[in-house]
């Protein structure tokens, strides 16, 4: 038993090893396109419900995109909000050299709810070609419009950037290490050509793409709508892109508290069952490390699990260092060691939700 439970923590730390020298001498693929002589107009789609104390930030950046203004069609959707988010909109964005709107959603259009509804009405609304979705707690940097669009080449549905969280406390700063360190498990993937997920915050996708799913009424309705998307776009026969680079990096606010946090994962829960068997079966595998490494130290004594356990935080610091530096940020390595405390409460957390289920509650709106 315990010669087993040495391979399997030894080929994890191989695997995580192997994924640190990939995404450190990969670059991706390369930009597809030189960006279109003369620049097309785009829309810029955001999803909101009582966002008003998130939405001024956003909007800020991206009123100092470097993209042309006058080419920029902002459009916010205002989902019920009873903050005034609307009116919080309109003054963030007054004398906007673009197209900005606020437009109030009313109903469900087809099988679309939620943030689907939201986006499904804006993407009737918009004018343009090419749809850029974030949310209203995101900071985009001033290059995010170009950065997406260089690799929106012909046969390419999506283009989807890196979200970093941050923030100022301990807490928000895990959730930084915990974002990063994932995303670039899944830029190695999508290097390998394994599609895996795009990021609602931080995504494009292209008129053609939308329009050929039929667009979010059409879709079965899913918590996790841009994954949804996503896999509708690929089933379409069109092609995906991943970009790891500052250029194209979204900055995210944390959640405040932890039961957010696990609200927040609960339902990237029901995004992670509608994955393939294959990824989700590799999924658990990778998950194990904690229950293995529990063995371990019960059947061959804590010391020969400590020291697996300073392994793991080597070789992860490893990743994250390279994570770190792609993404054009300095990694906390002091934080590391409490790291793997925090990813200890969220597989656990995870597990618990895995065993006994329950409602998604997300935005104060409940779903079975």
């Amino acid at each position: 038993m315990i010669g087993f439970l040495l391979l399997y923590c030894l080929l994890w730390l191989l695997a995580l090893a192997g994924a640190a020298a990939l995404l450190a001498v990969r670059r991706g693929a390369p930009a597809a396109v030189a960006l279109p002589a003369p620049l097309p107009r785009v829309s810029i789609l955001i999803a909101a419900r009582n966002e008003a104390a998130a939405l001024p930030r956003c909007l800020a950046s991206l009123r100092a995109l470097e993209y042309p203004a006058e080419l920029l069609e902002v459009l916010v959707g205002d989902d019920g909000s009873a903050d005034g988010t609307a009116a919080v909109a309109e003054a963030a964005m007054r004398g906007f050299g673009g197209r900005f709107d606020v437009v109030p959603i009313a109903g469900a259009l087809g099988a679309a709810r939620g943030k689907a509804n939201v986006l499904a009405y804006l993407a009737r609304r918009a004018s343009t070609d090419y749809f850029f979705i974030t949310d209203a707690d995101i900071h985009l940097p001033p290059t995010w419009v170009g950065a997406l669009l260089a690799h929106a080449a012909p046969g390419v549905g999506t283009v989807t950037g890196i979200t970093a969280v941050r923030g100022a406390r301990v807490f928000d700063r895990l959730q930084g290490l915990d974002w990063l360190l994932s995303l670039g498990l899944v830029q190695v993937v999508s290097d390998a050509g394994r599609p895996v997920t795009a990021m609602g915050n931080n995504m494009l996708v292209t008129r053609a793409a939308y329009d050929a799913t039929g667009g979010y009424e059409a879709l079965p309705f899913s918590v996790t709508e841009d994954y949804a998307l996503f896999r509708a776009v690929l089933a379409r026969g069109y092609g995906f892109r991943h970009v790891f680079s500052p250029a194209a990096r979204a900055d995210s606010l944390p959640m405040p508290t932890w039961a957010a946090l696990f609200a927040q994962r609960r339902r990237w829960l029901r995004g992670v069952q509608a994955l393939p068997l294959r990824l989700r079966l590799e999924l658990l595998v990778f998950s194990s490390f904690w229950p293995a490494l529990g063995a371990l130290a019960w059947a061959g004594g804590p010391l020969l699990a400590l020291a697996v356990w300073a392994g793991r935080v080597a070789v992860q610091g490893l990743l994250a260092a390279v994570c770190f530096r792609r993404a054009g940020l300095r990694l906390p390595w002091h934080l590391l060691p409490l790291f793997e405390f925090y990813t200890l409460a969220i597989t656990l957390g995870m597990a618990y939700f895995q065993l006994f289920g329950g409602a998604v509650v997300w935005k104060g709106r409940r779903y079975a």
